[in-house]
């Protein structure tokens, strides 16, 4: 996943596309909200963030 992550921030980089940057940082911390959500005791205090 880290791979992917960092081969699309190289891409938008490498190709001068400034806007994908912040698309990306935020599609990876929704994922990682909804994965940490679903597992972990701390589910409930994040349910207003959803």
């Amino acid at each position: 996943m880290w791979r992917l992550f960092k081969e699309c921030l190289s891409f938008a980089w490498r190709e001068k596309k400034w806007w994908l940057i912040p698309l990306i940082v935020a599609l990876v911390l929704l994922a990682a909200l909804i994965l940490f959500s679903t597992s972990s005791a701390l589910a409930p205090f994040m349910y207003p963030f959803m």
